[in-house]
């Protein structure tokens, strides 16, 4: 537990961000996987605007330091590969 003031103030700030951080994840592992289930199903639509979407927030996530820049650089050439290759098969089909 904390003694002083300030270690208090940073444990009410720390559990702040935390929760903060946890829904931008989330926010970003939901749309990476609605992106893809669209993309699957042929909804070219919906899959754009969601991969659009997970897209930018990767950017901001990697920006805000809340995935190191180079984690959201990974997940967004993965994501982009799995999108374009889903929306390719799809297109042919």
């Amino acid at each position: 537990m904390p003694n002083t003031e300030s270690a208090k103030k940073r444990l009410r700030q720390d559990e702040k961000r935390r929760l903060r951080n946890r829904i931008a994840k989330k926010v970003i592992k939901t749309y990476s996987k609605r992106t893809l289930k669209s993309a699957s199903e042929g909804n070219l639509e919906a899959a754009e605007a969601d991969f659009r979407f997970a897209i930018a927030r990767l950017d901001r996530a990697g920006v805000r330091r809340i995935l190191h820049p180079n984690t959201a650089a990974r997940r967004k050439s993965r994501l982009t590969r799995e999108y374009n290759a889903l929306k390719d098969a799809a297109a042919s089909s």
